[in-house]
């Protein structure tokens, strides 16, 4: 069957996804209103970017979530039809003082 002719660039992606991270949350606090508006902002920025790479016939889905760094612990989880060979991701965990972010980029092809 035929797939993707140009493979979807995970290394680059996951590089966009460090200096967005890194260079939104560096210093900020953790404050939940300010946090609720960052999330779309950079999710927007990675979106942005990731489409900035011209990748032909990829949908790209970004999701991120911002949550305070506490002790305590979270876990998730996502599901979506799938397939393994054309289909792929890129994810990045960013940590400062009083905060964790993680971010996702879902890269499905289409035929």
């Amino acid at each position: 069957p035929p797939g993707p002719r140009k493979r979807f660039p995970v290394a680059a992606v996951d590089a966009i996804l460090r200096d967005v991270l890194g260079s939104c949350l560096r210093e900020q606090p953790y404050e939940p209103a300010r946090c609720r508006e960052m999330v779309k902002d950079i999710a927007e920025v990675i979106k942005a970017r990731v489409k900035d790479l011209m990748i032909p016939r990829y949908k790209i889905v970004v999701v991120t979530h911002i949550g305070q760094l506490n002790e305590q612990s979270i876990q998730i989880g996502s599901r979506c039809l799938w397939d393994p060979v054309s289909d792929t991701f890129s994810s990045h965990v960013f940590k400062n003082a009083s905060l964790f972010a993680l971010a996702n980029v879902y890269a499905v092809y289409f035929e």
